[in-house]
């Protein structure tokens, strides 16, 4: 059975389980915003559905109620690899099911059919100008993509809104089958020689973005795969999943939901803070000599850092409550494959002595390292070090997770988002009355 005939299987049975929930409890309260809510970017209201993962404070996010740990170990690998295949946890976002290696590389050679880039995109983005940030190409290149939209084809044919998540699927396909070379000519022609590199058949998803970026190692192929795996998704509140989801409720395609998504991740408070973290580390290095530090010298740097009321980047999460099991993932990969690393070594004496320090210091609600902590030091090693470029790494990643919710949004029939919004002047009025 193709991922498609299994999605299609399962869309009715879903359906039925949502219409009987809002008929036997669609008045149940799920959430009640406060005044600290309300100004405060409605963080924790829980309003909205996404089926495709979870964040759970204590185990970390969880992808169709899969742990980290659990997909590293039953995801299906490249022949020789160890490292979970990206093509697998699409899959299982779509599906809620963990696939065989023969389902994985039935959409590894689905990509491969759907991977052409039309000679207008090219044509876009070579009259851009090289300096233009990344993450602006590759917004631009995605919607430079629309007019091949099934979606928008068959919408304006007047296909059933039953039917919508069938052409939304073949545009998420073909999106997402581009992505790579369109992310590793952005990387290329910025900053390299300019010359596009064709994709290879016999490799992977994620091994082939590697070799178009021009990074022909298989322990990097490996460092691609479990970074496109560990960024795909995290729940629908953070932005650039909201604003994809937002998007497409108004019934846009996935190219411009996408394009808009990415433009959320471009934000500082968004996706820029792993290049944030590997500047900041490579900063106190070089303060410090330009070698590793002792554990005393790291300990009074964090201290003079969080004395003049700044934070440690990195470190503390919204949500979790203890080690981001992205940022273990990533430490594990490390300890095999980079042990000698001297921003490495740096990054484990930090996380050895950075949590105490801020539980000590008392202001922060969670003293751990979030995924940012790590990411930047793995590409720096393998010579990625366009700081700029790593949010296009991210976005490739987490483009994964937003379509696949994008395609279950049209499936159930989401309504268009549209909360009620109220002024200052009305909240005073109503602080007033209680």
């Amino acid at each position: 059975m193709s991922l498609k005939e299994k999605l299609a299987q399962k869309i009715p049975q879903l359906r039925e389980e949502i219409k009987t929930l809002v008929k036997d409890h669609g008045e149940k309260v799920l959430s009640e915003a406060t005044v600290r809510q309300a100004y405060g970017g409605m963080r924790g209201i829980k309003c909205m559905v996404w089926e495709t993962s979870l964040l759970d404070p204590i185990e970390g996010i969880r992808f169709r109620g899969y742990s980290i740990p659990e997909l590293r170990q039953k995801l299906p690998k490249a022949r020789g690899g160890e490292e979970p295949l990206p093509e697998g946890i699409f899959w299982l976002l779509l599906t809620g099911e963990l696939p065989s290696s023969k389902e994985v590389k039935e959409v590894t050679g689905e990509w491969h059919k759907r991977e052409e880039v039309p000679q207008n995109t090219w044509k876009i983005l070579k009259t851009l100008p090289t300096d233009m940030h990344p993450m602006t190409q590759f917004s631009i290149a995605i919607l430079s993509l629309q007019p091949t939209s099934e979606f928008a084809k068959k919408y304006n044919e007047g296909i059933p809104k039953t039917e919508y998540w069938d052409p939304m699927y073949e545009d998420v396909m073909n999106l997402l089958a581009k992505l790579p070379a369109i992310a590793a000519y952005i990387y290329r022609r910025t900053y390299k020689d300019g010359k596009r590199i064709r994709p290879v058949k016999r490799l992977d998803w994620g091994a082939n973005f590697a070799h178009m970026m021009g990074i022909d190692n298989p322990e990097y192929y490996e460092l691609m795969r479990l970074y496109l795996v560990l960024h795909c998704d995290h729940e629908g509140g953070n932005v650039s999943a909201h604003t994809t989801h937002l998007v497409g409720s108004a019934l846009s395609d996935a190219f411009y939901a996408l394009s808009a998504g990415m433009n959320g991740l471009a934000g500082p408070l968004h996706g820029l803070a792993n290049q944030e973290v590997l500047r900041w580390i490579q900063n106190l290095m070089q303060k410090l000599g330009g070698r590793v530090p002792t554990k005393e010298e790291l300990s009074k740097a964090l201290w003079d850092t969080l004395n003049k009321g700044q934070v440690i980047p990195g470190y503390g999460h919204a949500v979790l409550r203890r080690t981001d099991p992205r940022y273990t993932a990533q430490r594990e990969f490390a300890l095999k494959h980079m042990p000698e690393d001297q921003l490495f070594k740096l990054v484990s004496l930090i996380y050895e002595t950075a949590p105490d320090i801020l539980k000590e210091h008392g202001k922060a609600k969670n003293p751990w390292p979030n995924v940012d902590a790590h990411s930047g030091v793995l590409q720096w090693h393998y010579g990625v070090r366009e700081y700029d470029f790593y949010t296009v790494l991210f976005g490739v990643s987490r483009s994964m997770g937003v379509l696949a919710q994008l395609i279950w949004d049209r499936a159930l029939g989401l309504a268009i988002e549209r909360p009620k919004s109220v002024t200052t002047e009305w909240i005073k009025q109503e602080v007033g009355k209680m």
